[in-house]
């Protein structure tokens, strides 16, 4: 039990104020950096197909930010397991 109940309200927005901090850095990187290419700019604004309600497909170049997030999985699960099995760690 806490001696002021306040304590436990700052630690919930502390938590909710840096979700919501990831939330819009991810998002920016998202939506400005992309893998340049040298046809990138045709690729973000040529229309590959049209769906009803106007809808329209692109095949826009894929975001770094998500280059980053995919590598940083994959190694933090190699790394996990590579060291679980060298300290001797059940899982």
């Amino acid at each position: 039990m806490r001696l002021f109940a306040l304590l436990n309200f700052q630690h919930v927005m502390a938590y909710l104020f840096s979700a919501l901090l990831f939330l819009v850095v991810f998002g920016v990187g998202l939506a400005f950096s992309h893998l340049r290419t040298p046809d990138a700019d045709k690729r973000m604004t040529d229309v590959v197909h049209r769906y009803r309600d106007d809808l329209a497909s692109r095949n826009a170049p894929f975001p770094l930010v998500m280059i980053l997030i995919i590598a940083g999985t994959v190694a933090w699960g190699f790394f996990y397991i590579l060291m679980h099995g060298l300290l001797g760690v059940i899982i």
